[in-house]
């Protein structure tokens, strides 16, 4: 028998390379904007395969919802108001950052709202739905959420860690002179909160206090053992961005010296993919559940006239959340309108990615900025069934072979550039469940690393061929 082994491994030649696991996360694209005129935008992927989709309408005066089995087709789904501001008193003006859960059987939507004697008396409410469906289920107010002060108070969002439901929001602290901290409590019942909460961040940073001091809108992701705590600040303007405190899950939550906060923003304006404002985030999951996706609002201008809380154009838009090597969150940036990125990971090297390194094209681990790595299929420019793969964070340039080295070029519009900026996407060569990209102009040869360089080649053995094999993420 061991004759016969080493025979085959004869006449078949060496071994291919070892092979990545095919990821844990692949990828995911969708088309943005989700939604235009729609601000502080939440999904929710619930137990019956709908997403339920809700957001500040410009009008500032109702609570909407719309639901759909995919996210992309929430962009048309109808949509139903399902409450509306009251004619007089409290919850009667500024209609503000509605957020859709389920709690213990029930639906449940934390909103903030002015009154019609002073719209600037923003606090917390929450409205209670029965029935499977919340677009249909019969709605009762339970109230404001009572905290420690009568004071400037929005953007409630709740999630449990180890068991425990915790509420967090932004409120304006009367003896301090800023905008607004971020609060946690934990929680009786859906509607109150219990103990006395502790504020884990206040704008100091200058990212924080562009135009007003401000710390608002906390959403949470958990991975790996840590809660990770996002939250917007600055102005509404093309200053908002996002920043982030992380903590141990196993940690005191309620200890403020639990939690670590970022010195630098995660998530901010990006000129060359024409994204300002980017904020007031909430986190959903894929609909095969395995990519994180963030969903934020912003802007496609930068210059506003007059006070942004009047000017009707933020859209909702969602994005593959990424992992660093560390486990913790790589939001990238807000990329451009259109279909969105993907990475593409080695077959034989699990943890390199293409990016983009001075223009050359190579693999690498750990790939910061993490746009570098991030590319875009789009309708090849040379026609004829072909895709050509567009950088993220340079918008309009290309992945091209010259003398068969992969470079990231501008398009230049001549038709040798549109040549050798097409492929045709096949099976992955090693893995159909992977892909492989066949030069449109040089039919045989395919896109593969060697030494970590990529090239455009023929293949003949088993490892050009893994070299030629990537993952979509």
């Amino acid at each position: 028998m061991a004759v016969l082994v080493g025979l085959a491994a004869c006449l078949v030649g060496p071994a291919p390379a070892a092979q990545a696991a095919v990821p844990a996360s692949p990828a995911v694209t969708y088309t943005n904007p989700i939604a235009e005129k729609r601000a502080d935008p939440h999904i929710f992927k619930h137990t019956d395969g709908y997403y339920y989709f809700t957001a500040t309408v410009p009008e500032y005066d109702r609570i909407v919802l719309r639901r759909a089995t995919t996210i992309q087709g929430l962009r048309t789904a109808p949509e139903t108001t399902i409450w509306t501001k009251h004619s007089s008193g409290v919850m009667g003006a500024h209609i503000w950052a509605p957020e859709i859960h389920f709690i213990d059987g029930k639906w449940y939507v934390y909103f903030a709202a002015g009154a019609t004697n002073d719209v600037w008396a923003i606090r917390m409410y929450v409205l209670e739905g029965t029935g499977a469906n919340p677009l249909t289920a019969t709605w009762t107010e339970k109230g404001q959420i009572k905290t420690q002060w009568e004071s400037f108070s929005l953007d409630a969002t709740t999630f449990v860690v180890n068991g425990v439901r915790y509420l967090s929001w932004a409120q304006r602290d009367p003896s301090v002179n800023n905008n607004t901290d971020i609060y946690l409590a934990k929680m009786a019942n859906p509607w109150t909160i219990t103990g006395t909460p502790v504020m884990l961040s206040r704008p100091t940073y200058s990212w924080e206090t562009v135009g007003y001091k401000v710390n608002e809108g906390p959403a949470v992701i958990q991975r790996g053992g840590k809660v990770f705590m996002s939250y917007s600040a600055s102005a509404t303007d093309s200053n908002y961005c996002l920043g982030l405190l992380s903590a141990s899950a196993s940690a005191n939550l309620l200890n403020a010296a639990s939690w670590t906060k970022s010195p630098t923003p995660v998530f901010t304006s990006n000129a060359a993919t024409g994204q300002y404002g980017p904020g007031h985030n909430s986190f959903t999951v894929s609909e095969d559940g395995k990519s994180d996706i963030l969903v934020y609002h912003d802007r496609n201008y930068k210059d506003i006239t007059g006070d942004p809380l009047n000017d009707p154009n933020r859209r909702t838009r969602v994005q593959k959340l990424y992992w660093k090597a560390d486990g913790t969150p790589d939001f990238g940036i807000p990329v451009a309108d259109g279909v969105t990125p993907q990475r593409f990971s080695s077959y034989n090297f699990a943890d390199r990615f293409i990016r983009h390194w001075e223009y050359r094209a190579r693999i690498e681990p750990n790939v910061a900025p993490l746009a570098d790595s991030q590319f875009r299929v789009v309708t090849g420019l040379a026609g004829s069934g072909t895709v050509s793969l567009e950088s993220a964070n340079f918008p309009g340039y290309y992945l091209r072979h010259k003398n068969f080295e992969v470079w990231l070029e501008r398009n230049d519009g001549s038709a040798q550039f549109k040549a050798d900026a097409s492929f045709h996407q096949r099976a992955g060569l090693s893995d159909p469940a992977g892909v492989s990209y066949e030069s449109y102009n040089f039919p045989g040869r395919y896109v593969r690393h060697y030494e970590y360089l990529v090239q455009v080649q023929a293949l003949s053995t088993a490892t050009d061929r893994a070299d030629a094999t990537f993952y979509a993420q």
